[in-house]
Formats: C-alpha cells, structure tokens, sequence
C-alpha cells in the first residue's frame, strides 16, 4: 500500500517533489535534507498533508 507525497520546502514552501511512501512501515512525515532550486540551495524538504 504504497501513496504518492509531495515534499514541502521548510524555507520558501514550494512543492518541488515527489515521492511515494509504504503507509504500513512509514507512519511519521518523510523529512529529507534535498536541493531546492527556488532558494538554489540544500533545505529540509518535509511531506504535506
């Protein structure tokens, strides 16, 4: 049971990607350190609702 989740730019809030994710194993928020090119740098990008 797998579910697309976007990822959320903790600095400006952009959407800049997506993913998929097991419900079963994972119950928190993805949380991952990626490149957002709206700020042109390394931000923490978390899963919305």
């Amino acid at each position: 049971m797998r579910t697309k989740v976007i990822l959320v730019c903790e600095e400006c809030f952009s959407r800049n990607y997506t993913t998929e994710k097991n419900k079963l194993n994972t119950t928190d928020r993805i949380v991952v350190k990626k490149h957002c090119p709206k700020c042109n740098k390394h931000t923490i990008h978390k899963e919305t609702k």
